[in-house]
C-alpha cells in the first residue's frame, strides 16, 4: 500500500510539473479581441461564449490579458501584423495558416438562411436565380461548399457584405438580400417571430468546421503557442468548455459542439 501510495503521489507531482511546464510565461501583457457575433459575444449584454472562454484562459494562465472588441476584419489584420496576440472562434484556410496558429475548442456546421418568398428549396435554386443576393459578414469564411457558393456569387456581384449579423438581418427583412449564412450561435435571433415567419433553412451538408483560439505567429513563438494550446486542450479534457457551452445551448448540442476529433 505504501509503495502504491508513493507511486500515486509521484504521478500527481509529475502531472503538476508537466502542467506548470506547459503554462505560459506571462512575461508581458497580452492582447485579445472579441467580435460581436450572436451567442459568441454580445456587446449589448457584454456576455457570450467567447467572453467566458477568454476569462477561463486568463484565469488558468495567470497572465495579464487586455481584452477589447473589434470588427472581425480588423482582428485578422492585426493578427497578421503581430499587433494583436489572440482572438477566439476562428477558422483556418491556407492564407490564414501563414500568419495564424490555432487551438481548436469547438466545431460546427453552417446553414443558408433564405427568405421563403424567394422560392429557394436547395442551394442550386439560390445560385441559378440571378436576382437573388447573398449577405455575408466582411472577412468571414465558412465551410467548403458555403465558401464556394460565396466565391461564385461574388464574381457575379451577388454578394452584399455587412459588418455583423444585425445589418444582415435588417437587409434580409427589407428584402435587400434574400439569403445569408448562419451557424448555431445565430439561432436565438431566428426565434424572433419577425425573422422566423419569413425564412427557412437550407443545409450545406458539409462536415463541421473546427473553430479555435487564434494566435498570431508574429507575436507568439511556437513554444508560446504550444503553452496556450495546452490550456485550451485542458479545458476540453476536464469538461470546462462543455460547461461553458451548456450555459447557452441544450446539453446535447453543447456536447456535439465541443466533443469533436
Amino acid at each position: 500500500m505504501k509503495i502504491r501510495s508513493f507511486v500515486t503521489v509521484m504521478a500527481l507531482v509529475g502531472n503538476l510539473c508537466a502542467a506548470q511546464a506547459a503554462a505560459p510565461e506571462c512575461s508581458r501583457t497580452y492582447t485579445l479581441a472579441l467580435h460581436d457575433h450572436g451567442l459568441l459575444y454580445s456587446a449589448a449584454t457584454d456576455s457570450g461564449i467567447d467572453k467566458d472562454v477568454s476569462e477561463e484562459l486568463v484565469r488558468r494562465s495567470g497572465c495579464k490579458v487586455t481584452v477589447s472588441l473589434m470588427p472581425r476584419a480588423r482582428i485578422w489584420q492585426l493578427i497578421e501584423s503581430g499587433a494583436l496576440d489572440f482572438s477566439l472562434s476562428g477558422i483556418t484556410n491556407p492564407e490564414r495558416d501563414k500568419f495564424a496558429a490555432f487551438a481548436w475548442y469547438f466545431s460546427n456546421k453552417y446553414y443558408l438562411l433564405v427568405r421563403k418568398d424567394s422560392g429557394v428549396r436547395n442551394l442550386a435554386d439560390f445560385e441559378r436565380n440571378d436576382p437573388l443576393k447573398l449577405g455575408t459578414i466582411r472577412s468571414f469564411r465558412y465551410s467548403e461548399t458555403a465558401n464556394q457558393l460565396v466565391d461564385r456569387l461574388q464574381v457575379s456581384n451577388r454578394v452584399s457584405q455587412g459588418g455583423g449579423l444585425t445589418p444582415l438581418y435588417q437587409a434580409l427583412m427589407l428584402n435587400a438580400i434574400q439569403g445569408m449564412i448562419i451557424e448555431p450561435f445565430d439561432f436565438p435571433a431566428l426565434e424572433e417571430a419577425r425573422i422566423r415567419d419569413i425564412t427557412s433553412i437550407v443545409e450545406f451538408n458539409d462536415p463541421p468546421v473546427p473553430h479555435g483560439l487564434i494566435m498570431s505567429k508574429k507575436a507568439l513563438t511556437p513554444t508560446e503557442q504550444e503553452h496556450w494550446r495546452a490550456l485550451v486542450n485542458a479545458m476540453r479534457a476536464d469538461g470546462s468548455l462543455q460547461r461553458i457551452f451548456g450555459k447557452y445551448f441544450k446539453p446535447d448540442l453543447a456536447a456535439a459542439l465541443v466533443n469533436f476529433h
